[in-house]
């Protein structure tokens, strides 16, 4: 995510390093840089020339601190405004009514349908709600259908009329059955529709005056860059929806949407699609972003990730075994099952300051899992319990058994031995070694 502008700002800023001070050239110097960094990620000129403006005054009118280099206080200069250009601060999703109602909007491919049954999840997992959602594409071949395998999957129930062609009457018959059924909040879900169709507008304009929602939401795909911006300003000039949605923010994007949408729709980034699974949503936090960005990683995102999936009396237990040397292949196989829950591992690692650029030339395949959890499970329990005792013949056995072949034995068992050592350094106090140690592995995998 960013990688491309991340690295470019991290070069525009090494230009002041070694500086007594700020002055006018070097700044101008390095934000020329930004500058660029800003039009190749696809953000709008005029945005980006306000931007680079807007850094430069607080930079020569600032009186440099102490403990601040001319380098980080360009940072935290260019941080600060990259939070206000997003919007500022992080707005929840209105939830008050009954039900609550939420329309989705959007273009054709931008993938819609998939945020209406994750964000269906999110209320259902987050907030405790039991929501219901609306199928009121009647144009797209099998849109109805993909909504009700969506909702399967996340255990969401979906309310459809493969008789009607009427979306404003589906939607209006919805909310009448989520009364009487007790559903909360409404997800009606549209057809994709181009800002220039005059018809598609008006009816989803007719949608949104039949249901009033208490929020409609655009959702528009963050690697179409400006087109995206282009976008979201005609669909808020007609409907004046309450926010937005970024997907597909995990793929081979540049970030000039995430960067340019709220100075130009002046309407708040809502939540973001990192990925293909019914759970990757993320709420928006324009600080968390620019922290990202800026190469600083996101520690309390990542903190939040482990408080969701990490059992905390599990983790004590787990921490002790450690320290004496109690640690085994069960434990080792629970923990990475932990961590498979969190996400993708490299987006994941990217959030740990400092390890982020570590991992960013590593690829990680996405069932990297599978072999670990076929290879333990051709253990036998006194195996798993003391993996000191896997002697040639052990392995050669578990290879067999797991369909995997010795060398790939030998390398779960490396790691597993691996990951103990750096553990137990991180617990022992020096984290310093153990993050060493970590880069050392990531290298040896690449």
């Amino acid at each position: 995510m960013f990688e491309s502008i991340s690295e470019k700002f991290d070069r525009a800023f090494k230009l002041l390093k070694g500086q007594g001070r700020i002055t006018e050239i070097n700044v101008a110097e390095t934000l020329k840089d930004v500058r660029k960094a800003l039009l190749d990620a696809d953000v709008n000129f005029k945005i980006a020339k306000t931007f680079t403006e807007q850094v430069k005054e607080k930079a020569l009118g600032a009186n440099v601190l102490t403990s601040l280099s001319p380098g980080q206080l360009m940072v935290k200069i260019t941080h600060d405004e990259l939070v206000k250009l997003m919007g500022g601060e992080m707005t929840e999703l209105n939830l008050k009514g009954s039900p609550a109602i939420i329309l989705i909007a959007g273009l054709q491919g931008s993938g819609k349908t998939t945020f209406a049954a994750k964000l269906a999840g999110f209320v259902k997992s987050k907030k405790g709600r039991n929501p219901l959602l609306v199928a009121c594409d009647v144009y797209r071949p099998a849109a109805i259908n993909q909504l009700k395998v969506l909702g399967e999957q996340i255990g969401v129930n979906v309310y459809a009329d493969e008789t009607n062609n009427d979306p404003v009457s589906i939607a209006k018959k919805a909310l009448t059955h989520a009364r009487d059924m007790g559903y909360n909040p409404v997800i009606i879900d549209t057809a994709g529709r181009l800002a220039i169709d005059e018809q598609m507008m008006d009816e989803i304009a007719n949608i949104k005056k039949a249901v009033n929602p208490q929020e409609t939401l655009f959702v528009v795909d963050s690697m179409t860059g400006q087109d995206a911006v282009n976008t979201a300003k005609a669909f808020n000039d007609r409907l004046d929806y309450e926010g937005v949605v970024l997907t597909k923010l995990d793929g081979d994007t540049r970030g000039g949407a995430a960067l340019s949408i709220k100075s130009v729709v002046d309407k708040p980034i809502k939540f973001v699609g990192v990925g293909e699974k019914l759970d990757a949503i993320d709420i928006f936090y324009p600080e968390r972003m620019a922290d990202r960005i800026l190469g600083m990683g996101d520690i309390v995102s990542f903190v939040e990730k482990a408080q969701e999936n990490f059992d905390e009396i599990e983790q004590q237990k787990i921490q002790r075994k450690i320290l004496k040397d109690q640690f085994t292949m069960n434990d080792y196989l629970g923990q990475l099952m932990q961590v498979k829950k969190m996400g993708n591992m490299k987006e994941v690692m990217s959030m740990i300051p400092g390890i982020g650029k570590a991992m960013k030339n590593v690829e990680i395949p996405d069932d990297i899992y599978k072999n670990i959890e076929a290879i333990v499970g051709s253990m036998t329990p006194a195996e798993r319990e003391n993996p000191d005792i896997l002697n040639g013949s052990r392995r050669k056995r578990i290879a067999s058994g797991s369909g995997t072949d010795i060398m790939e034995v030998n390398k779960v068992i490396k790691q597993f031995d691996q990951t103990r050592m750096v553990m137990k350094e991180a617990l022992g106090g020096n984290k310093a070694k153990a993050i060493q140690m970590m880069k050392n592995q990531a290298k040896k995998r690449r």
